[in-house]
């Protein structure tokens, strides 16, 4: 399984991008527009990083949500090789798992494209009541 609870301490990101988001649909489709736009504008690919923003804020937005709480976007490229995704929300009391979900429902599967899709990602508690989930893509050939 490729979920790590914590992540080491990485060198300052040379590039970055954070922004606030209400926990609605719309709130997370702007998550995955910005997201695509900034990685356009900085020369990166943007194909499965668009997929792990959209299926994070997604989360965020239906299990992470606290009325009148927004989420929070952020990217961040390191050396150029790194890309590292992060959404944080104010549910810190509610961790996400990846598991298989049941074949006749309809949800259940984000986590599981995440994980198939990121080099490395995770969960990071705190502080309260928030909590991140991250993921990282590498971006050398």
């Amino acid at each position: 399984m490729n979920q790590q609870t914590a992540t080491p301490q990485r060198a300052t990101a040379e590039r970055t991008f954070t922004v606030l988001l209400s926990p609605t649909r719309r709130g997370a489709r702007l998550a995955r527009l910005l997201a695509v736009a900034h990685l356009d504008l900085w020369g990166l690919p943007s194909d499965s990083a668009a997929h792990i923003v959209a299926e994070l804020a997604t989360n965020a937005t239906v299990h992470g949500r606290v009325t009148g709480r927004d989420f929070q976007l952020r990217l961040a490229v390191h050396a150029d090789s790194l890309l590292r995704i992060e959404v944080i929300d104010t549910r810190g009391d509610r961790l996400p798992v990846a598991t298989a979900p049941d074949h006749h429902t309809e949800g259940g599967r984000g986590l599981l494209i995440v994980e198939a899709l990121a080099d490395r990602w995770g969960v990071i508690a705190g502080p309260v009541p928030r909590k991140t989930v991250w993921a990282e893509l590498d971006l050398a050939p």
